[in-house]
């Protein structure tokens, strides 16, 4: 299935990043680090030619803040879609990361989300991931979070999108995927 021209940016730092605390559905506001981080992202997509695009959210405090920094001099109008949270970690919400067990494995990261007791799942944001794509009907810019970027950009680029693994990679950057390929803007 071919997609249409995205340009994906996850939040800027928040306070709960910058403990390592697991955030999932809770929120924690951004840092500086992390308004500086969406003001970034706004200078990269200005000077982008975005005739044509929607501008879509997650309607978590943290993505709608960047947004607000990021979209607010190039959006007329900015829509949230629920799809566009973050993967719900259940009973780790609001606990630091080093905690908690970390599995084995090529993407440690990604799969810690996968373990959380009560939690969503990998499988369920791919699910939700793809809905919203598949009701996509030309370019659009999504401000979104770590673990639904990195699904949104797997469904759409392959396995490839995923060849740097970081915890929190993606803050301050925004990843352009065109064509079945995926470019880093920073």
């Amino acid at each position: 299935m071919p997609f249409p021209e995205l340009y994906i940016l996850r939040h800027g730092e928040t306070e709960w990043n910058a403990e390592n605390r697991m955030q999932g559905a809770l929120n924690s506001p951004l840092t500086a680090k992390g308004e500086a981080d969406a003001a970034r992202q706004a200078a990269i997509l200005a000077s982008r030619d975005l005739t044509g695009f929607r501008f879509w959210t997650s309607p978590q405090g943290r993505a709608i803040q960047t947004a607000g920094i990021a979209l607010a001099r190039i959006a007329d109008d900015i829509h949230t879609d629920d799809r566009l949270r973050e993967i719900k970690v259940g009973d780790w919400s609001g606990l630091l990361r080093d905690t908690l067990p970390m599995p084995d494995g090529p993407d440690p990261y990604a799969l810690q989300y996968d373990m959380a007791p009560n939690g969503e799942g990998l499988n369920a944001v791919e699910i939700r991931a793809r809905a919203f794509l598949a009701e996509l009907t030309g370019p659009a810019v999504l401000v979104t979070h770590g673990i639904t970027s990195r699904v949104l950009r797997r469904i759409v680029i392959g396995d490839a999108a995923l060849a740097e693994v970081t915890a929190h990679g993606g803050q301050g950057c925004i990843y352009h995927l065109k064509d079945g390929q995926q470019t880093l803007l920073e």
